[in-house]
């Protein structure tokens, strides 16, 4: 029997819509956010990131549902946008005041982190053009049935920016169920966009209903702690990683709470320093576990969006076939050669990510 139910390619414009903030990201490259002179722009966001990677490494047709004030600086996101190949025809366009009183765009300044010094991210999103929408600004019906779409994703992070981003959510993901479209949700918790607004207790009262729309389920052990409240007896988080083990019965939890979860999935991280990763990954699909190929000490140059990428590279393993085993391993492998590049989201190719999937080494490809 068939994981999930999709959509002929034939009868769809889409094959997948995401749903979220698309910000501009500022880096400050080898530097500092705090004595930088110089930043190089990118665009990027937790749910646009999977539609890009998607897109540009896999070949497959995305499109975002976002929204921006129209002033230069969006114009500039939509520009990115656009040279990432993701469709743009679902944004909503908001009038700007000239000074962003009323409404404006993210911006998100971002440096990578090296050695004993980790990533640090500071964010200046508020009251921003996506965060105002509410249901009944999108017209779903039209989307997911006159132009047609396969998958829909979104997550967690769109969840935290307002109070009438959840329910935007949970429209999105009640009319795609009516349409037949398939749906991911990456929890992506963020402890700064709810520490304000209730912290783990309103992550978990908003996460924990739009879980039970959700068919494909996608976290980290924090992400599903702080979102579902799966805590994993005799593991304390906040200093220790957990073992295969824990993964696997936090896991257990979650599709026994929530069986409508087709799939689950999780990145396995250990963090040596800021450039040195343990990388690997863990799914649950039909009744049993797959773990991809395990990669000891993962030079990184920028793990911005790794989780992302890790997440289209799944979608897009579950898309075209039936075999868990052949996604949970482009989902690693996908998301480890994007954490090799700058910017949030993926400069990899189809072929690298094949390439990485069968064990080849990086020898110099000339």
């Amino acid at each position: 029997m068939s994981l999930l139910t999709l959509r002929p390619r034939k009868d769809c414009r889409w094959d997948l819509v995401s749903l979220g903030e698309v910000m501009l990201r500022l880096d400050p490259g080898e530097g500092r956010v705090r004595t930088t002179r110089n930043f190089r722009v990118w665009e990027g966001g937790g749910e646009y990131n999977v539609a890009r990677g998607l897109r540009r490494c896999f070949g497959m047709q995305t499109a975002i549902v976002t929204a921006l004030a129209d002033n230069e600086v969006g114009r500039l996101v939509e520009d990115l946008m656009l040279q990432g190949g993701v469709d743009v025809s679902n944004v909503r366009w908001t009038k700007y005041d000239g000074v962003g009183r009323e409404v404006r765009n993210g911006l998100n300044f971002t440096e990578r982190g090296f050695g004993v010094r980790g990533a640090v991210g500071c964010s200046d999103r508020g009251h921003t053009a996506v965060s105002q929408l509410k249901p009944g600004d999108i017209d779903w019906d039209d989307l997911f049935g006159r132009q047609g779409v396969r998958w829909l994703h979104t997550g967690g992070i769109f969840a935290a920016l307002s109070d009438t981003t959840p329910a935007v959510i949970e429209e999105a993901l009640r009319k795609a169920k009516e349409h037949g479209v398939a749906t991911s949700y990456d929890l992506n918790y963020r402890p700064s966009l709810w520490k304000a607004i209730g912290g783990h207790a309103r992550a978990q009262e908003v996460n924990r209903r739009l879980a039970l729309l959700v068919d494909v389920m996608i976290g980290n052990e924090e992400d599903f702690t702080a979102c579902l409240g799966l805590e994993v007896e005799g593991v304390d988080q906040a200093l220790t990683e957990l073992p295969i083990t824990g993964y696997r019965r936090m896991i257990e939890r979650a599709v026994q709470e929530y069986p409508n979860f087709r799939v689950t999935a999780t990145t396995l991280r250990s963090v040596k320093s800021a450039t040195v990763n343990d990388w690997g990954a863990l799914c649950w699909a039909g009744g049993q576990f797959y773990e991809a190929t395990a990669r000891q000490d993962l030079e990184i140059l920028d793990r911005v969006g790794g989780g992302d990428s890790f997440a289209s590279g799944l979608i897009y393993g579950l898309m075209t076939g039936d075999d868990p085993q052949r996604a949970v391993e482009y989902a690693a492998a996908h998301g480890a050669l994007a954490m090799t590049t700058p910017g949030d989201t993926s400069m990899a190719t189809l072929a690298e990510v094949e390439k990485l999937v069968a064990g080849a080494a990086a020898r110099v490809d000339r």
